[in-house]
């Protein structure tokens, strides 16, 4: 299929491409017209799922349906618009002497390795080429984080890597234990672990090996997805690395990991024909929101308070996609959607607010709808939005997952509603001091690129006033995938 050689080949010759002149003036823009090129594919991709059906291509080596193919969009156009932010803020950077030349080399050719790495997640059928997609995330990812080389920024790298590559560990062990069960009943070689052939015979699968697997599966990859109590990472890597990567670690990582989650536990439940799988998630789930929303009030670097809203906003999708159904499974697709958007354009924002004030600490960013009202409307706009103010998508997909839990999960609704007024509190204290009053913010060598956070919170905004039909059926042929 061209659009999956299209999707994956382009971000790979871009990573090569980059690596070699990644330095060179010019660069920002070949990055950004290699994520536009592959976005270009994402769509070629989606259309034809949506006029087909699910597709296998490549001897069944990549698997596309309506699940993972909205995640593909998603996740390429983020990639653009992201690299369209980066030009801007990567220079500005370079100018006020925290990157050099070399270093730019570096983050050029690693963004373009990273979100290969996560296409190929998506994309692929094969749950061991999965593990090792997810890995190669981690280690591109590492040297992004580490890019300022100083020793916080260094400290916050090992920190990632150390956790996410044990976490990724037990997901390894995971994925053998999946295999040995499907082996008994496919036979060796390869098939085994194609994620197509494991849903057809998935309830002739070891019970008892699944459940386990599953344990090992969801602390594995829930390491990536920043589930507590495994977020350690995620605040570290937020704050100590460039706001771009943030912007794709919050906005896309989080969801690719939660997705292969999600494939597992479609295994998981034909093979049990019990909530055990369910249950697990929704625990992981409420733990994320309660302890992402409560330490958010403790916080008073800027990054690191958005880093523990996204294990909030990570639980709240767990959460639902736990609970299982049509309605949840559909809020939950909803919810990452809405909660990508949002975020990364809250980190643009973010972004060039600590630019302008040279600080990260909130107590002394001050006055930003003075100095510049479009990054002081921008924080203030993706704030109430990501905090689930109507109309924007953020509270539809929150609501529809507090009454979902009401109906069947009564005792759940009162920790979740609980702990979204507490987010609300923190975040909207925070922001609103930095937003208005006075300020000794300077001018920045080049005009942020604030387009991208526009057009982020007006898609929010959209999906919160009305959701167009094709979207719709999208979301509700993939929550049905999910069961």
């Amino acid at each position: 299929m061209n659009e999956i050689a299209l999707t994956l080949g382009a971000p790979i010759a871009g990573a090569i491409v980059l690596g070699i002149f990644g330095g060179h003036a010019q660069a920002a823009r070949l990055n950004a017209l290699v994520s536009l090129v592959t976005f270009c594919g994402a769509v070629l991709l989606a259309s034809r799922v949506v006029s087909e059906g699910a597709l296998l291509a490549y001897h069944e080596a990549f698997f596309v349906d309506s699940f993972n193919v909205f995640l593909v969009a998603l996740t390429a156009f983020v990639g653009l618009t992201t690299a369209l932010f980066s030009r801007p803020y990567m220079l500005n950077e370079q100018a006020h002497g925290r990157i050099t030349r070399r270093r730019l080399q570096l983050y050029h050719c690693m963004y373009q390795l990273f979100v290969f790495t996560m296409l190929l997640v998506l994309l692929t059928n094969n749950m061991g080429i999965l593990w090792v997609a997810l890995e190669g995330a981690t280690l591109a990812t590492v040297l992004l984080v580490s890019l300022y080389r100083t020793p916080a920024s260094i400290e916050a790298a090992w920190k990632y890597f150390i956790l996410c590559s044990v976490g990724i560990a037990q997901a390894l062990f995971g994925t053998i234990l999946l295999y040995l069960a499907a082996e008994k009943v496919m036979g060796g070689g390869g098939n085994a672990l194609l994620w197509t052939h494991l849903n057809q015979v998935k309830g002739q699968l070891e019970p008892t090996v699944l459940s386990l697997a599953f344990v090992f599966l969801i602390v594995g990859y829930g390491t990536k997805a920043g589930l507590a109590p495994l977020h350690n990472w995620l605040p570290d890597a937020h704050a100590e690395g460039p706001t771009p990567i943030s912007a794709v670690l919050s906005g896309l990582l989080l969801n690719i990991a939660l997705y292969a989650i999600v494939r597992c536990k479609v295994l998981v439940d034909g093979a049990l024909g019990t909530p055990f799988a369910g249950n697990l998630m929704m625990g992981f789930g409420i733990m994320s929101v309660v302890i992402g929303a409560f330490f958010l009030s403790r916080q008073r670097d800027v990054k690191r308070m958005f880093a523990y809203s996204s294990i909030e906003h990570m639980g709240l999708a767990t959460f639902a996609f736990g609970m299982g159904g049509p309605i949840a499974n559909f809020a939950a697709l909803l919810h990452m959607t809405v909660h990508s958007l949002t975020k990364s354009a809250i980190f643009f924002t973010v972004g060039h607010a600590t630019q302008k004030t040279g600080t990260q600490v909130m107590d002394q960013i001050r006055g930003l709808i003075v100095t510049n009202p479009t990054i002081g409307w921008g924080l203030m706009l993706g704030t109430l939005a990501i905090l689930g103010m109507p109309p924007f998508g953020v509270f539809a997909s929150e609501f529809l997952i507090v009454t979902t839990a009401m109906r069947e999960q009564p005792w759940a609704a009162p920790i979740l509603l609980v702990s979204l007024a507490v987010a609300f509190a923190s975040m909207f204290m925070r922001v609103q001091s930095m937003v208005f009053g006075d300020t000794t913010a300077r001018r920045l060598p080049h005009a942020p690129a604030l387009v991208p956070v526009f057009v982020h919170l007006a898609l929010v905004l959209m999906l919160g006033l009305w959701i167009p039909p094709y979207l719709a059926d999208w979301y509700r042929l993939a929550a049905k995938l999910i069961g």
